[in-house]
């Protein structure tokens, strides 16, 4: 008798001490996730603040968008490259994946295909003004180190292809000073294009449109990336098929987009949009052949463009009135 006592009393022990674990071992891991949630909330308050960045999503800039003084409220206390940022972005983000701020330009990097979601700029007449000692000869095509080896092009990968190291934000739009101008010539700005017949003529005519639109409105907003879109093959179905080049295998887009919206001096906003087969073009062909619904792009994109932007200040479409 004495002795199953005994053994009750040691089961007793043993189970108390177990629970008496557990209960602290929850109470622990409970605190713990308070303080995390406290943490996160803290961080989460600190990021949602800074302006010119989206508030969900992961943002790794090439040029640090940061507060000075070390402020969280900024109020008029930007940095120079915080300003801008917030300048060219000021009607929104088509999409927040893998965002790169430059120092005139911003964009989206795809980092499966190796090659930008979208690239942001904002013109004026004043920002393009050309000083004498810019020169485009003294830029180089480089690898963007702020993308992670995984994911980048080399420009081994486009040599011996047979497309072009086709800019996405022109090296043209980029001629305030000789850096704004060589960010322009990372290969994450870059995109395999058809050179004769496409980059070398129909594009570049489209860069240049953009350009002489800052004669017509104080400022420009543009957006630029590729299309991947399908084609019907011979037994009737439909299939997105794309080439990719070199050993990182970098995408080839089946088509480009340029989004396009001039602001007036009365605070009104016209928009135009384009799709173009990246592919030999006749030259003779007019720019407004290549002119799309906006929302078209949009859904074969899957990012909304300017979507800050009230519609009912858009007074025209593709030259068209709203």
């Amino acid at each position: 008798m004495t002795k199953r006592i005994g053994l009750a009393l040691k089961a007793s022990v043993v189970v108390g001490t177990s629970l008496t674990s557990w209960y602290a071992g929850q109470y622990y891991e409970r605190c713990q996730q308070l303080k995390d949630e406290k943490n996160n909330e803290h961080r989460f308050f600190n990021f949602k603040r800074m302006p010119g960045l989206p508030i969900f999503g992961t943002v790794s800039a090439a040029t640090p968008v940061v507060p000075t003084d070390n402020q969280v409220d900024m109020g008029n206390k930007l940095t120079p490259a915080t300003s801008r940022v917030s300048q060219i972005m000021k009607h929104g983000f088509p999409g927040f994946d893998t965002i790169r701020s430059f120092d005139d330009y911003v964009l989206s990097y795809d980092r499966r295909n190796k090659i930008a979601n979208w690239v942001f700029e904002h013109l004026t007449r004043d920002n393009l003004y050309s000083e004498k000692k810019v020169d485009r000869s003294k830029c180089e095509f480089k690898l963007d180190e702020s993308i992670h080896p995984y994911f980048r092009s080399l420009n081994s990968d486009y040599k011996g292809s047979g497309f072009d190291r086709g800019h996405l934000a022109a090296a043209g739009n980029h001629k305030l000073c000789q850096s704004h101008m060589e960010q322009t010539f990372f290969l994450s700005n870059m995109a395999p294009q058809v050179g004769v017949g496409f980059n070398r003529d129909s594009w570049n005519r489209l860069e240049k449109h953009v350009r002489k639109l800052t004669k017509v409105y104080t400022d420009v907003y543009v957006c630029t990336g590729p299309l991947y879109l399908p084609r019907k093959e011979v037994d009737g179905k439909k299939y997105v098929k794309y080439q990719v080049i070199g050993v990182n295998h970098v995408a080839v887009p089946t088509h480009f987009y340029k989004v396009i919206v001039g602001q007036t001096s009365d605070s009104k906003f016209e928009m135009e949009a384009y799709v173009m087969p990246n592919a030999v073009i006749d030259d003779s062909t007019p720019l407004t052949s290549f002119q799309v619904p906006p929302e078209s792009v949009e859904r074969a994109a899957g990012l909304l463009f300017f979507d800050k932007l009230s519609r009912d200040k858009l007074i025209k479409i593709n030259g068209k009135k709203v």
